[in-house]
C-alpha cells in the first residue's frame, strides 16, 4: 500500500469531526464490514486506522466502506475525495430526483459490463441512502409518468403487460423455492433489456403505461428482493429504490409501500432500526395502507410490527400484529389480491409474528408462532421460507438451554436447505457452528453431527 509522505490531512480531519478516536473507527469500520460480507477486513485495528491517517492508502473495498463509516456517524454521505482517497471506486447511490429510466439502465449496464459490475459489487449499503423523499415528490413523480410521451417507440399494449406480469410469477416462485442465489442475473437482464425497451415504447393509453410500470416496479423489486436474499445488500438497496420510482412514476401507492416495507425488512435485518421504523411508517401511510388488498395489509402490518418491537415499543408491536392478523383473516379465495402476495398467508404471518416476539423477548410466544408457521407452510413451494423458519425456532431453543431440540430442529432446517442457495440460509448455517462451538469436543452425538452438516452446507455454497 502506497503512502503519502504529508500523511492524510482530510481523513484526520473528518475523523475530528465525527469525534472518533482511531479505535472507534476501526471498531466501527469492521461492524460495516461485517454487514457487507467483506470478511478480509474482519481483522482492521486501531493501528490500520493510524496508518491510513499517516497516509497510507488503504486496498480494495476499504475506502468504502471507510466513507460509510464516517457517513453513519456524522448523518451525510462521505465520498473518497473528501476523506483524500482514489475515488475510481465510488459508487453512491444516485439520488431520488434521477431519471429513473436512466438509473435502470445504469443497473442493467452493471450486469453486462465486467468493470461495472466489479463496482456495483464492491459497493457498501448505505444508511444514508435510507432516507426518504420529501412528501411533494411523490406528486412530482406521477407528473413525470404522466408526460413520458415517445412517438416513435414500439406499441405497448395490454398483452405486453400481461407477459411481464408471467415472468415475474414465473420468477417469484423459483425465488421462494430455491433461494435469491438462483437465476437473479436472468431476471436483470430481463427487467434491463426486454421490459425497459418497453417503459420507452408508445403505449396504447393511461392505462397500460401505468400497468407497465408497476410490473417493472414488481420486477425490480423482485430482483431486489433475490440480492436482500442473498446477503448482497447493496445491489439490493439499488434495485429497490428503482422500483419505489417505477411505482410512483405510476402513481401506484400500494406497490411503493410493498417495496418500501421490504426496504424496511431488510433495515431490520441490518440493525438500522431507526431507519427501519421509517421505512415502515411510510410503507403504511396513506393509500399505501388503504388501497392494499387484505393480504397485502397483512403483510405491511407484520413488518410494521417488528419494526416497532426492535425500537422498544411492545405494546404498539402487539396491537399492529393483532391487526395483520384481522386484515389476513379477512382475506378471502377469489379476491382480487395482486400476485406479489402470493406467497403470503397463515405460515407467513406466523413466522414474522414469531420474529417480532423473539425481538421483545417472549420467547415462549415465539416459540409457538415459529411452529405454527412450519406446521402450516407448504414446505415443497416455499422451500428457503420454511429452512430460515426451522433456523430461527432451533436458535430460540438454544437460547434457552435446549441444545437437544435445538439440533434436532436445526437437522430439519439442514434438510430444507438442500439446493436452496441463499444468504439468509448460509447465515442460519453460520449460526449454528457459533452457537454450538462451545460445545465441540465434548463427545455429543447430536453436536457434532449438526455442526458436521452445517459446514457442510457452507462449504457446497461459497
Amino acid at each position: 500500500m502506497p503512502q503519502s509522505a504529508t500523511g492524510n490531512e482530510k481523513l484526520a480531519a473528518v475523523l475530528a469531526e465525527a469525534g472518533m478516536s482511531h479505535g472507534q473507527a476501526a471498531r466501527a469500520f469492521v461492524r460495516v464490514a461485517a454487514e457487507t460480507g467483506a470478511a478480509e477486513f474482519a481483522g482492521v485495528g486501531r493501528s490500520h486506522v493510524s496508518k491510513w491517517v499517516a497516509g497510507v492508502k488503504p486496498s480494495g473495498r476499504a475506502p468504502l466502506l471507510l466513507c460509510e463509516t464516517l457517513g453513519r456517524k456524522l448523518g451525510r454521505t462521505i465520498t473518497p475525495e473528501q476523506i483524500g482517497l482514489d475515488a475510481s471506486s465510488f459508487r453512491g447511490v444516485r439520488g431520488w430526483d434521477a431519471d429513473t429510466l436512466v438509473e435502470l439502465t445504469d443497473l442493467g449496464r452493471c450486469d453486462v459490463d465486467i468493470e461495472r459490475r466489479r463496482l456495483l459489487n464492491a459497493a457498501v449499503f448505505s444508511v444514508a441512502a435510507l432516507g426518504l423523499p420529501r412528501r411533494s415528490w411523490w406528486d412530482d413523480m406521477g407528473r413525470i409518468g404522466r408526460d413520458r410521451h415517445t412517438p416513435a417507440g414500439r406499441a405497448i399494449g395490454h398483452s405486453d403487460v400481461d407477459a411481464v406480469r408471467d415472468m415475474v410469477q414465473l420468477f417469484s416462485h423459483v425465488d421462494q423455492k430455491r433461494g435469491g442465489g438462483h437465476g437473479r442475473t436472468a431476471v436483470v437482464q430481463y427487467l434491463t433489456d426486454d421490459v425497459a425497451g418497453y417503459l420507452h415504447g408508445r403505449f396504447a393509453d393511461d392505462q397500460v403505461r401505468r400497468d407497465m410500470f408497476v410490473a417493472a416496479s414488481e420486477l425490480a423489486y423482485l430482483s431486489g428482493w433475490m440480492a436482500f436474499d442473498n446477503a448482497e445488500h447493496a445491489i439490493a438497496q439499488n434495485h429497490f429504490r428503482v422500483a419505489v420510482k417505477l411505482a410512483a412514476e405510476a402513481d401506484e401507492a400500494t406497490m411503493a409501500g410493498h417495496v418500501l416495507r421490504a426496504m424496511a425488512h431488510q433495515a431490520v435485518d441490518l440493525g438500522h432500526y431507526r431507519q427501519a421504523h421509517d421505512l415502515a411508517e411510510a410503507s403504511v401511510d396513506g393509500r399505501r395502507y388503504t388501497d392494499a388488498s387484505h393480504r397485502e395489509k397483512a403483510l405491511l402490518g407484520v413488518v410494521h410490527a417488528r419494526a416497532l418491537a426492535v425500537c422498544g415499543d411492545s405494546k404498539k408491536a402487539a396491537t399492529t400484529l393483532l391487526q395483520a392478523e384481522t386484515d389476513l383473516a379477512d382475506a378471502q379465495p377469489g379476491d382480487d389480491e395482486p400476485g406479489r402476495v402470493f406467497f403470503f398467508g397463515e405460515a407467513s404471518l406466523a413466522h414474522e409474528t414469531a420474529c417480532a416476539l423473539r425481538d421483545t423477548g417472549d420467547f415462549q410466544g415465539a416459540i409457538s408462532q415459529f411452529r405454527r408457521s412450519v406446521r402450516t407452510r407448504k414446505a415443497t413451494t416455499f422451500t428457503r421460507t420454511h429452512a430460515v423458519t426451522l433456523g430461527y425456532l432451533g436458535a430460540v431453543h438454544a437460547g434457552l438451554g435446549e441444545i437437544d431440540q435445538a439440533c434436532a430442529t436445526w437437522n430439519r432446517s439442514l434438510d430444507a436447505m438442500q439446493g436452496v442457495r441463499s444468504g439468509r440460509t448460509r447465515q442460519v448455517a453460520t449460526d449454528i457452528r457459533a452457537t454450538l462451538s462451545p460445545f465441540r469436543g465434548r463427545g455429543i452425538p447430536a453436536v457434532t453431527d449438526t455442526d458436521a452438516r452445517a459446514a457442510a452446507y457452507l462449504a457446497a455454497t461459497s
